[in-house]
C-alpha cells in the first residue's frame, strides 16, 4: 500500500433529529466536530413504517396525482 493516502480517521459526535447524540469514528470534519442529521432512523419513513407525511416539494406529488387520477391511485 502507498503511504499517506488514507484520510484522517477520528472521533466525532453525531446529533440525531430528536437531540440525542452518540460518538463514532469518521473521516468527516476534524476531531470533536458535531455532525447534525436532518433525517435519521428515528424520523425517516423507511425505518418508522411510513407514518411520516410525504412533503410535497413544489407541487410534484399533487401534479403526479392529477396526471394519473383516472388510473385508480
Amino acid at each position: 500500500m502507498k503511504a499517506d493516502i488514507h484520510p484522517d480517521y477520528h472521533m466525532i459526535t453525531v446529533k440525531m433529529t430528536d437531540g440525542s447524540t452518540y460518538e463514532t469514528r469518521s473521516t468527516y470534519g476534524k476531531e470533536g466536530d458535531v455532525l447534525s442529521l436532518e433525517i435519521d432512523p428515528t424520523s425517516h419513513p423507511a425505518w418508522t413504517g411510513g407514518s411520516s407525511r410525504l412533503m410535497d416539494a413544489g407541487g410534484r406529488v399533487s401534479k403526479f396525482k392529477k396526471k394519473y387520477e383516472g388510473l385508480g391511485f
